[in-house]
């Protein structure tokens, strides 16, 4: 199973895709984490993506997708993989087509979670952190027992700063300018599933399993 999986901040992909990874049997294939693991390993590749994130620009398309054509023709990914966080544009997007073209396969499913802009913005800044052991509450979905206090630790909750209703808001805004293309593309490609992420975590997951057919 090849597939990519769409999603505004806060749409519980994360959630999502640990159960598509363990259900499918195959690797959760981060953008962030391959390019973690390049430039701390030094590859030719890692090298260059950091002289351009050490001048503060954007790592250029050809890099970005050797870095994943690379990740993709490990042996792990041999019977499918689960993209996240990549492609970011239709033009990433092609030139994945055509590495999966020269390596004779093809994505089975782009899945996409839907949530409305008001719900993520409520789920965000309703968020509270532990300071101690990082573990993540909800004011109104998931309360601490105590508030202001960790279940797991004891610890004290905070929210983050940036967990703001205008900068969340402003987050998601991005998030569609940037992503409605891709989507679209993939529409027009007939591979695109919707799943409306609104309803239970568990319910969610059985839509997306139904969507992928198998």
């Amino acid at each position: 199973m090849r597939l990519i999986l769409l999603g505004p901040p806060g749409a519980g992909k994360g959630t999502q895709a640990a159960g598509i990874v363990e259900k499918y049997n195959v690797p959760h294939i981060s953008t962030g984490d391959i390019f973690r693991k390049n430039i701390k390993e030094k590859t030719d590749l890692g090298v260059k993506a950091k002289e351009y994130i050490d001048k503060g620009l954007l790592v250029p398309d050809e890099i970005v997708v050797a870095i994943v054509k690379d990740r993709l023709e490990e042996a792990d990914c041999k019977e499918g993989f689960l993209l996240d966080g990549f492609p970011r544009t239709v033009n990433q997007a092609g030139a994945l087509d055509e590495a999966l073209t020269n390596m004779e396969v093809s994505l089975n499913k782009v899945v996409n979670i839907n949530v409305d802009k008001e719900v993520l913005v409520g789920r965000a800044v309703g968020r509270r952190i532990c300071k101690e052991c990082g573990a993540t509450f909800h004011i109104e979905f998931n309360p601490s027992k105590e508030e202001g206090v960790c279940d797991k630790c004891g610890g004290a909750l905070y929210q983050r700063a940036d967990d703001t209703a205008e900068t969340v808001s402003k987050r998601i805004e991005v998030y569609i300018n940037e992503t409605q293309p891709l989507i679209d593309y993939y529409k027009d490609k007939g591979i695109l599933v919707t799943i409306d992420g609104q309803q239970d975590i568990n319910k969610v997951f059985d839509d997306i399993v139904k969507a992928l057919g198998a």
